[in-house]
């Protein structure tokens, strides 16, 4: 396998960017010049995120955004529709309150979980417990008639909410690595609890609410500041909320001194039976190979404890404001580029998957797909997926953007291809020439990704801009380009662990009818 270095990729492309036509660069300079000081991507995030908000699969919310993306596209002239790829139980949000009621009144911080339960409108009042440790099946199943009629905290406690690099910088090195070990045998303790128990996360909480348990309590917290993450809760008639690791630790430390705190918990939310589930598509039409295909990506879904921001509210506005620049400065491409907004990318790259799935014949004439997912930041990465040739074509592509936009990433080519983690995978799986597009992370893991931080004000514009740019001029590159991109793979390796050679992923069915198990 041959690894090759994106300084010499780029001065090997140098000729090919002399090349260009007057036109070609006059195309280029207006597309950078439109990201720069023309953008329309602070409008599109307040819309988005502040306008309509978290946009979980299958909700109102989420048929409102696919909605919002068709009517923003066809203002900008672009061609646009949502496409039925399945159905997802429909839930919606509510208003919620927690609050401590024993032994004395305050407010806590927390959400119900997606999907949860509601509870009757006066709320439900009950007493905290917390879920032992155990060694056993048989201590567990001796425990479990005892959390009839209360709520039970399911989650390990935490012996700090201060990060790791807070007590790296400040804590002397002994109270920094007595602090890591004990956490780490905490950790532990509790893993090994709970598969003591003979259950995992989601089918203990299945055995509370059968055992007659109130509701759950949970803190899934994100090692940073303040920061939980949200997913789904997995209860059918009794709440699931998550609260903060600061009030969660309160409850936790007066249950082990025997205080036993009362909680009340109201959580309005509504079950909408099954919806349909969608992607939304936009399409600019080529011109001299309109059967050739350049796309770009995002997911518009994403968990509902933010807004969903970052995770993806700007590879969607990215997209977006990237097919406005080229209809507005390219509006007769060489071929044709089409904008796949997709669904419950969250639970499983559901809308890519049912789009590949959908369109099998597309996928042999698909120049190259752009993908952008993980956060606000500046692109910084970019892998060859394990096409062979790829940096043949994507050098070439890259090294006609400014230099300010491209002497940050860095590339690895050929690479391996992606399984998962995002919707470049669905292509990749079906042989296309897909690209994860990479980004700086700006602490993107701790504090955005899947968080109840994930936000309006954690968009950083100018790195977004930079992205628009350089996405944009790849587009139009990859659709002058006068051949069509090898698809051509690398030779699986051998795993080490297992001696089999590893196989290329397989194309998957998404699932069709979601949230009902």
């Amino acid at each position: 396998m041959k690894h090759f270095s994106k300084a010499l990729l780029l001065s090997s492309a140098v000729s090919f960017s002399f090349a260009f036509s007057q036109t070609q660069n006059a195309v280029l300079n207006n597309i950078v010049q439109e990201a720069q000081n023309n953008s329309q991507l602070e409008t599109l995030a307040f819309e988005l995120m502040d306008g309509i908000g978290p946009r979980l699969v299958g909700t109102p919310k989420m048929q409102q955004a696919h909605d919002w993306a068709v009517n923003r596209f066809k203002g900008w002239g672009i061609d646009a529709k949502n496409e039925q790829w399945g159905q997802w139980r429909s839930w919606e949000r509510g208003p919620s309150n927690i609050e401590m009621v024993a032994p004395y009144s305050k407010s806590l911080e927390g959400m119900q979980l997606a999907w949860s339960p509601s509870t009757p409108a006066k709320g439900v009042t009950a007493e905290v417990v917390m879920l032992p440790i155990f060694t056993s099946p048989a201590e567990f199943r001796a425990w479990l008639p005892s959390v009839k009629g209360k709520f039970v905290m399911v989650s390990q406690y935490q012996p700090t909410g201060r990060p790791d690099y807070n007590w790296k910088e400040f804590a002397t090195p002994e109270s920094y690595e007595k602090m890591k070990k004990q956490k780490e045998e905490m950790a532990t303790q509790w893993r090994n609890s709970i598969e003591a128990t003979g259950l995992n996360a989601r089918t203990l909480n299945a055995e509370l609410e059968k055992a007659g348990a109130a509701g759950i309590v949970s803190s899934y917290w994100s090692q940073g500041f303040g920061v939980n993450k949200i997913f789904g809760a997995t209860t059918k008639k009794i709440p699931t909320i998550d609260i903060a690791l600061e009030d969660y630790g309160q409850l936790y430390r007066m249950t082990k001194a025997g205080i036993k705190p009362r909680i009340k918990i109201t959580a309005m939310s509504k079950d909408l039976g099954m919806a349909p589930t969608f992607n939304t598509v936009a399409t600019i039409p080529g011109t001299e190979k309109p059967e050739e295909i350049v796309m770009l990506s995002a997911h518009l879904d994403s968990w509902d404890g933010g807004t969903g921001a970052t995770d993806n509210g700007t590879g969607t506005i990215t997209m977006m404001e990237v097919a406005r620049i080229l209809k507005k400065y390219y509006p007769n491409p060489k071929r044709t580029i089409v904008v796949g907004l997709w669904g419950s990318e969250e639970q499983g790259l559901n809308g890519s998957r049912g789009y590949v799935w959908d369109h099998k014949d597309q996928m042999k004439n698909i120049q190259a797909v752009f993908n952008q997912d993980n956060g606000t930041g500046r692109i910084q990465n970019i892998n060859g997926q394990g096409f062979i040739n790829s940096y043949d074509y994507l050098s070439r592509w890259l090294a006609a953007a400014p230099r300010e936009l491209t002497k940050d990433i860095k590339t690895t080519f050929p690479g391996y291809p992606g399984g998962g983690g995002s919707d470049h995978a669905s292509f990749v799986a079906a042989g296309v020439p897909a690209f994860m597009l990479s980004s700086l992370n700006w602490s993107y893991g701790n504090y955005t990704w899947h968080t109840n931080r994930d936000t309006y004000d954690k968009i950083v514009f100018d790195d977004v801009k930079d992205n628009v740019a350089l996405i944009a001029t790849l587009v139009y590159m990859a659709s002058e380009d006068p051949e069509k991109a090898s698809a051509e793979k690398i030779k699986m390796p051998v795993n080490p662990r297992t001696g089999q050679v590893m196989q290329w992923p397989e194309v998957k069915e998404p699932t069709r009818k979601g949230g009902v198990d």
